[in-house]
C-alpha cells in the first residue's frame, strides 16, 4: 500500500501531466492510479519518474537430460550442440553465459562430451515452460537461484505475526565494546526485546548506539556480541541496560581460554583435530601429493598461515579478474582453508593436510547455482581429489546434480556440510553422491558467558561432546565432526572462533585428504580416478568412526571419524568386530549399521512418457503443465 505522501505526490503528478496533455488526461490518471495501488516509487515526490513494479526475466539453467538408460530404451539422446544453436537464435532467450567442459581432461571425464555443457539463460517464466515442453524430457530447465550467506553465530530471528510499531517511545541505548582494556572496531551488537532486534556495529572507539521502537529496559530479552576477529562473542540473557549511561562489554581474547594458552604465538591444533586425534599421526602424515579445492567465499593468502595456498579461480569475477581469489570479504573461506591446510610452523593453527596442494574457488558472495556448477567444473579439469563444500540450500537442483555425478564419475571427492537449520539436511548434503557432515561441539571448549552455549543441547555422553543444536539431521548424514567454537584464520592475519557444520566439513575434508595421502589402498591406486575410489574412501571414513552421543543416529551418522584408524595405522572397528565370528549378531549388527541410510531423491523436472531422474529411477512423467520449481536457496553454511 502506497504512503500518504506517495499517494499525494502521484496525484500531483497526474493533475501536471493533464494540464499539459488534455488529451491524454484520462490515460495518464488511469495509468497512475494503477502504479498508486502497486505502490509507486517515492522518488516522485521529488520530481522524479514512477512506474509500476514487475517481476523481471528469470535466469535459468538449461542443460541436457543425462540418462544412459533412455538410449537402452531406443531413445536417442538430444544433440544440445543443435539446441544451443537455436536456443541463441531465439528472440526471447539470452544465452549469457556457457558452463562446460574447456580442456580433454573435463570433456573425457564422463565420455559424453555432447552433454556436459550447461546454458545460463535470461527467459520469462512462460518460455522456460514452454521449453521444457517442447523438450519432451530430454532438457533440464530450472531456475538459477543466487547463493546466500548463512552464519550460525548470527540469532535466528523469525518475522513476527504482527504490524511493528513505527511511532511511540523508542528505547536507545549505548555501548562500549572493550577488549583487554581496548575499544573493538566492528563488533557486530544484536540487542533483542519483543520484537525484532536492533543491530549496529561498533565504530573505531568501540561504539555503538541502538534504538528499539515500543520497548522498555524490562522487555529486553538478550544481548549478543559478535567480534570479527581475536576475541569470543559475547551472550546475555535479560541484560540489564541502560538507556541514561554507556553500557560496557568486556570481550575475553581467544588466548584467555585455558586451551588457547599462549595462542597465536605458540602454534596449536583445533580441540576438534584433537578429538579426531590428529595430534597421534607421524609427523610425515602431511597429505602430500592431494589437491584440495575449498569451494568457498575465497582465501586471504595474506594470513600467515595460508601463504602456501597459491592456486584458485574467482568464479564470481571471473570476466573482471578471476585472480582476486584471494580476497576474502566475508573470511569464511579463509577459516575452512585454515583448518584443512593451515601451514605448519611455531605460530596460528595448523592444518590437517599442510602440504595438500590447496585450490580456491572463490563462489561468494553473490554466487549462484550455476557458478557451483561452474566450480566443480574447474574440480574436473583440476583433478582434484577432495572438494570442500560448506554451502547448501533448501531444494534439489537436478542440473547441479549432474555435475556431482559426473565429479565423482571423475574421481572427485565431494565433503559437503549438512546445514545449520536444525532440520531436515539440506541439498547437496542430502544427496548419494557425497559425504555429508553434521556438527558436534564439547563443553569445556568455550567460556559459559559465549554464544557457543547456545549450541548445547541435553543429551551430553560421558567425554563432553553432544550434538549441536543447530545442526541439520536426517538418514542422510554420514558423518558428525566438531563444529562448537572452532578456532582458525580470518583476515588479514587473525583468528576467530565460528560454528557451523561449515566448520565441521572442513575436519573430514582434510581427514579424506591424509586417507588418499597415506592409505596403503591407495598407495598402487591412487591414479585410478573413479566413482568407486570416492566410494571406498567415504567407506574408510565411516569405517574409522567411533560413536559419540548415543541416541539419535540420525544427528550423528556413523560417528566421529578417527585419524589414526582411517589411514590405516590402527584396525578399523569392523575389522576388530570380525573377531567375534562371523555368525554372531554382533557381526549383523556392524553389517546392519554400515548399510547405506535411505536417501530422498530430487523429482524430474520433465514433460512426456517419463524418463530416470539423476539416481536412476524411472519416474513417469505427468499429464498436467509442467510447474517450474519456485527456486533454490543457498548459502554457506
Amino acid at each position: 500500500m502506497a504512503s500518504k505522501s506517495e499517494s499525494s505526490a502521484t496525484e500531483t503528478q497526474s493533475s501536471t501531466s493533464a494540464a499539459s496533455d488534455t488529451s491524454g488526461a484520462q490515460s495518464g490518471a488511469s495509468s497512475t492510479t494503477t502504479a498508486a495501488a502497486s505502490g509507486t516509487s517515492s522518488a516522485s515526490a521529488q520530481g522524479g519518474k514512477t512506474r509500476e513494479l514487475k517481476q523481471r526475466k528469470g535466469q535459468f539453467l538449461i542443460a541436457p537430460r543425462r540418462n544412459p538408460q533412455m538410449q537402452m530404451m531406443g531413445l536417442s539422446p538430444m544433440q544440445f550442440s543443435a539446441v544451443e544453436q537455436a536456443l541463441r537464435e531465439s528472440p526471447d532467450i539470452e544465452i549469457i553465459d556457457r558452463v562446460g567442459p574447456k580442456h580433454a581432461v573435463g570433456t573425457l571425464a564422463t565420455g559424453m562430451p555432447d552433454s556436459t555443457a550447461v546454458l545460463v539463460a535470461r527467459m520469462t517464466d512462460d518460455k522456460a515452460r514452454s521449453l521444457s515442453l517442447q523438450a519432451q524430457g530430454q532438457l533440464i530447465v530450472e531456475r538459477d537461484q543466487p547463493l546466500q550467506l548463512l552464519d550460525v553465530n548470527y540469532p535466528q530471528v523469525s518475522l513476527v505475526n504482527c504490524n511493528l510499531p513505527t511511532t511511540g517511545t523508542a528505547f536507545t541505548a549505548e555501548f562500549l565494546v572493550l577488549g583487554n582494556g581496548n575499544p573493538v572496531k566492528d563488533a557486530e551488537v544484536y540487542l533483542f526485546g519483543g520484537l525484532l532486534p536492533a543491530t549496529g556495529i561498533t565504530d573505531a572507539k568501540g561504539r555503538v548506539k541502538l534504538s528499539l521502537i515500543g520497548e522498555t529496559a524490562q522487555s529486553l530479552r538478550r544481548l549478543y556480541v559478535k567480534p570479527r576477529m581475536d576475541y569470543w562473542s559475547f551472550s546475555q540473557e535479560q541484560p540489564d541496560v541502560s538507556n541514561s549511561e554507556v553500557n560496557v562489554i568486556g570481550l575475553r581474547a581467544l588466548s584467555d581460554w585455558p586451551a588457547l594458552a599462549n595462542f597465536p604465538q605458540q602454534q596449536q591444533l583445533t580441540w576438534g583435530q584433537k578429538a579426531m586425534r590428529l595430534d597421534q599421526l607421524p609427523a610425515h602424515y602431511r597429505g602430500q601429493g592431494i589437491r584440495i579445492a575449498i569451494v568457498d567465499s575465497g582465501t586471504a593468502t595474506s594470513h600467515q598461515d595460508l601463504v602456501k595456498i597459491t592456486r584458485g579461480y574467482d568464479i564470481i569475477n571471473k570476466t573482471l579478474d578471476a585472480s582476486s581469489w584471494s580476497v576474502d570479504t566475508l573470511s569464511h573461506g579463509s577459516h575452512c582453508a585454515g583448518v584443512i591446510a593451515g601451514k605448519d610452523s611455531s605460530w596460528g593453527v595448523r592444518g590437517f593436510a599442510p602440504e595438500a596442494e590447496i585450490h580456491t574457488c572463490k563462489l561468494f558472495p553473490g554466487g549462484q547455482i550455476s557458478q557451483l556448477i561452474e566450480a566443480l567444473e574447474y574440480c574436473i579439469e583440476k583433478q582434484i581429489d577432495v572438494v570442500n563444500l560448506s554451502l547448501g540450500g533448501a531444494e534439489p537442483s537436478e542440473a547441479l546434480e549432474q555435475q556431482i555425478i559426473r565429479a565423482k564419475q571423475a574421481g572427485v571427492a565431494c565433503i559437503v556440510a549438512a546445514g545449520n537449520s536444525s532440520g531436515a539436511v539440506q541439498y547437496p548434503a542430502s544427496s548419494p553422491n557425497v559425504l555429508a557432515v553434521a556438527a558436534i561441539g564439547r563443553i569445556n571448549e568455550f567460556p559459559p558467558d559465549s554464544y557457543h552455549v547456545q549450541s548445547l543441547t541435553p543429551q551430553v555422553d560421558a567425554n563432553g561432546y553432544f550434538a549441536a543444536r543447530f545442526s541439520c539431521f536426517g538418514p542422510e548424514v554420514g558423518v558428525c565432526a566438531p563444529g562448537v567454537a572452532i578456532t582458525s584464520s580470518v583476515p588479514e592475519n587473525n583468528f576467530a572462533a565460528w560454528d557451523g557444520t561449515s566448520m565441521a566439513a572442513p575436519h573430514v575434508t582434510g581427514l579424506a585428504a591424509l586417507v588418499l595421502a597415506h592409505h596403503p589402498e591407495f598407495q598402487a591406486a591412487v591414479g585410478q580416478r573413479s566413482a568407486e575410489r570416492v566410494d571406498r574412501l567415504f567407506q574408510l571414513i565411516k569405517m574409522s568412526c567411533r560413536q559419540v552421543v548415543p541416541g539419535d543416529q540420525r544427528r550423528t551418522g556413523y560417528g566421529l571419524p578417527d585419524v589414526v584408524r582411517a589411514v590405516g595405522l590402527a584396525p578399523t572397528y569392523s575389522t576388530q568386530m570380525m573377531g567375534a565370528g562371523m555368525g554372531t549378531p554382533m557381526l549383523q549388527a556392524l553389517a546392519n549399521a554400515y548399510r547405506e541410510p535411505p536417501r530422498l531423491m530430487p523429482q524430474p523436472m520433465t514433460m512426456g512418457m517419463g524418463a530416470f531422474d539423476p539416481y536412476g529411477q524411472f519416474r513417469p512423467y505427468v499429464s498436467s503443465p509442467m510447474t517450474i520449481p519456485s527456486g533454490y536457496t543457498f548459502g554457506l553454511w
